[in-house]
């Protein structure tokens, strides 16, 4: 079932994150900290906005995927420079430039927050990440979980929502087409696609 997220699902959606952190795929055999991805792109917005994240649960109380985001992009990379890297500085430092390994390089974007601030997304003012474990995909689950998270940014008043991918990730591409993303133009990202909608009922 889908529901909200509670803070004792903090270490599964670490794990989560990890593992489809490889454009779908498990990269806990890429990185030193298997919790270095997820202090990046999950954790920082259930700490912050924790109303517009949702998990699936196996039945069991235990969640199996996760979709999480945030209202307004701007106030959220704000928040992240001043709050989040100083909550986790002891144990996420600032790296080598250029970066050597590859948590060097997932460092530098922790540390560089305002790379969200694209300026061809300004009228997708939200965005989000979602990831499930494997056996979880491909039966309905992600579909009911992004119209939970629509509805939930479409009752506070945001009218559109962004998201990145990885270009080669072709089944998640399918996936967001299905459920009426488009690409939005953004020049020099070729390893990046973007994709946008608005949070209107379909």
């Amino acid at each position: 079932m889908v529901r909200r997220f509670e803070p004792g699902d903090t270490d599964a959606l670490y794990d989560i994150c990890i593992r489809t952190a490889d454009a779908g795929a498990d990269a806990r055999s890429q990185y030193r900290s298997p919790t270095l991805v997820g202090d990046i792109f999950a954790i920082p917005y259930t700490e912050r906005e924790p109303e517009h994240a949702y998990v699936l649960d196996d039945g069991t109380g235990a969640a199996v995927g996760y979709i999480l985001g945030t209202a307004d992009t701007e106030a959220f990379v704000r928040w992240y420079r001043r709050e989040w890297i100083p909550r986790t500085a002891s144990r996420r430092p600032v790296p080598p430039d250029p970066p050597v390994t590859q948590d060097d390089a997932m460092l530098a974007l922790h540390h560089h927050p305002e790379r969200m601030l694209v300026p061809q997304l300004a009228a997708y003012p939200a965005h989000l990440h979602i990831d499930l474990l494997a056996e979880w995909q491909g039966s309905g689950w992600g579909r009911r979980l992004m119209t939970r998270f629509l509805a939930g940014l479409r009752a506070a008043g945001v009218p559109a929502v962004h998201l990145g991918m990885v270009a080669h990730n072709t089944g998640a591409r399918k996936f967001y087409d299905r459920l009426g993303f488009f690409e939005i133009d953004v020049p020099d990202t070729p390893n990046l696609i973007y994709l946008g909608r608005s949070t209107a009922q379909d």
